[in-house]
């Protein structure tokens, strides 16, 4: 019993396969765990900015957008607007619940009440007394502060009498108070005024520059369509994600950038699905057990789950990889290029059905630009890959049978 080992540790093989990872990545792990209980917010209030806006948009009688805003003397226009509101506030608070669910995954739960706080007086531009707040950046320090601030302090031998307090009231109120004047008197004022100049070149960028939305798009794509979920893959969704919410706050819906989280959005279906389609166009390049996990990779990336593609990329890393960033690239540089905008739902063509993108022609223009960059990785797979050899099974089978009946000779 003293000499067992655990089946099923981490790190440890069980045949061809390692289960769990040695050398996990902690602040991605971090992050991806704040982004986790952000993506239902994200949803439902971009959902419900995208259902008020509907009937925000005034058109003229060519159907031309004239005027943008709600008609509050119609009682559904003011239901619409109390909607809008909703899914402002929604925004508001998202950004708060990632910092808190970041801290919590450092140093547990007296981590979350303060770097929620802090996260919330780091974008109050009225607190800092500048023009903008310090948007996602901030919070993403506020997070990490006030997590190993908090862990710091979990390791102080506390008096027994006060540690049924430490947890609920004494961490949280110490740490509340330092991660207070580290944003009012250290980072809150210089990343406010770095992230809204930023912010504002973005958005001159992209109103001044018609290609410059399809370069954006373009490096966004092929940063998500790199690595299949991993740190670069992350980083172009947390950028994406931190421009469309920090933009949000600062100018409203109508002003927000939607070109970076528009692009990754696009782009995370990409590979897995062009894997599928090569699978089908070039059949006789694939083995049968390839084709089968085509077939996986589908189910994962008709979901907008990038992940599906880690298999082949495995086997055939530099061919993979390469028809990917290509695919993924053209797909987000499109939906820049056309001015597509995804408030919440799937990053795949099905997004156009379930969740809301506003795109110039409603439904077919999101479909074609993701087409066309699935489309892309699936040829270059296909038209780089060799055929599959197959191999005479009958013939073989034959050949081992008359092996085994030759006659053994002595050494």
């Amino acid at each position: 019993m003293k000499e067992g080992k655990v089946f099923g540790a981490k790190g440890t093989e069980v045949g061809n396969i390692t289960l769990g990872k040695t050398n996990e990545n902690g602040f991605i792990q971090h992050i991806m765990s704040g982004i986790s209980y952000m993506v239902p917010m994200v949803i439902a209030a971009g959902l419900l900015l995208a259902i008020a806006n509907i009937f925000a948009f005034q058109k003229d009688d060519l159907g031309r957008m004239v005027a943008w805003g709600f008609d509050r003397t119609d009682p559904v226009g003011e239901l619409m607007y109390s909607l809008f509101q909703v899914g402002k506030v929604g925004f508001t608070l998202m950004i708060p619940l990632f910092a808190g669910f970041v801290a919590n995954s450092i140093a547990d739960r007296p981590a979350i009440a303060p770097a929620m706080i802090g996260a919330y007086i780091a974008n109050d531009a009225g607190f800092l007394g500048t023009e903008t707040g310090g948007g996602f950046l901030s919070a993403i320090l506020v997070a990490f502060i006030v997590g190993y601030f908090v862990r710091e302090l979990k390791k102080i031998k506390w008096p027994k009498l006060v540690q049924p307090l430490v947890p609920i009231m004494i961490l949280p109120l110490i740490a509340t108070f330092f991660i207070t004047i580290v944003v009012k008197y250290m980072i809150g004022g210089p990343i406010a005024s770095a992230m809204g100049a930023m912010y504002d070149w973005l958005t001159w960028m992209t109103e001044n520059y018609q290609a410059s939305t399809f370069i954006i798009g373009a490096v966004i794509g092929a940063m998500i369509g790199f690595d299949f979920g991993g740190p670069v893959n992350k980083t172009a969704l947390i950028f994406g994600t931190a421009v469309f919410t920090d933009t949000v706050a600062k100018y409203g819906i109508e002003g927000a950038n939607f070109v970076p989280g528009t692009a990754a959005q696009a782009a995370i279906s990409v590979a897995p699905l062009g894997i599928f389609l090569a699978s089908q166009i070039f059949k006789n390049k694939f083995t049968q057990t390839e084709k089968i996990a085509a077939n996986s990779a589908f189910g994962m990336g008709i979901v907008g789950v990038t992940e599906g593609a880690i298999p082949f990329a495995a086997t055939n890393p530099v061919q993979v990889i390469t028809a990917s960033v290509a695919g993924s690239a053209l797909a987000g540089g499109l939906v820049g290029f056309f001015d597509c905008k995804f408030y919440g739902g799937i990053g795949s063509p099905l997004g156009t059905f379930i969740g809301y993108i506003e795109q110039p022609i409603p439904f077919l223009t999101w479909i074609l630009c993701t087409l066309a960059g699935i489309t892309t990785t699936a040829l270059i797979i296909g038209f780089w890959r060799k055929p599959v050899v197959v191999e005479n099974t009958e013939a073989k089978k034959a050949e081992e049978k008359q092996v085994e009946q030759q006659p053994a000779h002595a050494n």
